[in-house]
């Protein structure tokens, strides 16, 4: 399982997908489900749905993960043909300047371009520690005209994304440019293909979203076509294992799946999770009958789209875990391929456990 979790988690990280614009990726996830005779269809919002139909008496869980990473949009090109672009989600813009970025165009016409780093032996003392803010950016394509640029198909609007690459380093540990979340679109699939060939269980809608990083309202618009009872979100978790992060929690890279027990935004939003007692039970659960260790979390400043989902209808039994990760919204994100393996089998494992006894009580069973 681990090979293919590579292969299939670097192949996701070359296809560019900002929000909004997630349609190559949905089609590259569509092929490989359709290679393994997995239907699956599109909301118009573009969200994939494959649905494994299972016993109908007991709880629909619904499984999601997004399929889009943070970037730009253009927002103006200069008469010397260098862009000027708006953040889309949350880019550090201290980690910005002289990276390489791709103009998405179209495939087999997007424009790479670099971030412009004003030249060392040019800047002043003072600029030489100071954060230059995204509105004051410009990306250089090479294009020395605004016309050049058009003729390019570069117009205001178009998507630009860190430029997509994927790094197999030491071990079992993987960078690349969108680990957010295309990792747990990874996992998902690897899902997908356990409870393809299983006999039992109950229904599992697994979803590959959008929008989850311009404003976490995607995976909304098919909870609430799908209305399951269950919904467990994947998604990075912050890895609190580098000397900048150690007081800042317990989640060590290659130290096991997580689970999110509190996330608050706290900030524009008042938003976040806290997850439900049977969500709970369940995870926490298996994870001890499965010998695999769960790793927790509870956090401020992070929020998923599960926040929105948890709401759909009556309510939803909702649970957030994930993959520790390190350097997350920067161009290089990291994770270790061994915490996506124990996360599928920890997944596919508690889906298994769900059936007509399953009880959706805030209170544990008799």
């Amino acid at each position: 399982m681990k090979d293919r979790l590579r292969r299939e988690l670097i192949g996701l990280m070359q296809i560019p997908g900002l929000s909004g614009h997630e349609d190559r990726v949905r089609r590259h996830i569509g092929r490989l489900l359709d290679a393994e005779g997995i239907a699956h269809r599109t909301d118009r919002l573009g969200n994939l749905i494959a649905t494994i139909a299972g016993d109908p008496d007991a709880p629909s869980v619904m499984v999601f993960a997004h399929m889009d990473q943070l970037g730009f949009v253009v927002r103006r090109v200069e008469d010397d043909g260098l862009l000027r672009v708006e953040r889309l989600g949350g880019v550090p813009e201290r980690a910005l300047a002289g990276q390489a970025v791709l103009c998405c165009v179209g495939e087999g016409r997007d424009v790479p371009g670099v971030i412009g780093n004003k030249a060392h032996h040019a800047t002043t003392p003072e600029e030489k520690h100071a954060v230059v803010p995204a509105a004051g950016l410009r990306i250089d394509t090479g294009h020395g005209s605004r016309a050049a640029v058009e003729a390019a198909g570069i117009r205001i609007g178009t998507p630009v994304v860190y430029l997509p690459r994927a790094l197999a380093l030491a071990g079992d540990r993987v960078a690349g440019t969108s680990v957010d979340d295309r990792a747990g679109c990874a996992v998902l699939l690897a899902l997908a293909r356990i409870l393809a060939a299983r006999s039992g269980g109950p229904t599992v809608h697994l979803v590959f979203s959008v929008l989850e990083e311009f404003n976490l309202r995607g995976a909304v618009v098919a909870a609430r076509a799908l209305r399951p009872d269950i919904a467990i979100q994947i998604d990075v978790m912050l890895a609190t294992d580098t000397p900048d992060t150690a007081d800042l929690g317990e989640m060590t890279l290659g130290g096991g799946p997580g689970i999110s027990l509190y996330s608050f935004h706290g900030r524009g939003t008042l938003n976040g999770v806290i997850p439900h007692p049977a969500a709970l039970r369940l995870i926490e659960g298996t994870a001890r009958a499965e010998g695999i260790l769960l790793q927790r979390s509870a956090r401020v400043g992070l929020l998923t789209d599960l926040s929105y989902v948890q709401l759909v209808g009556e309510g939803v039994v909702s649970v957030d875990v994930g993959f520790p990760c390190r350097y997350t919204h920067s161009a290089l994100e990291l994770c270790d391929l061994s915490d996506l393996e124990s996360l599928t089998r920890l997944l596919a494992a508690a889906l298994a456990r769900v059936d007509a006894r399953f009880s959706l009580d805030r209170d544990p069973p008799p």
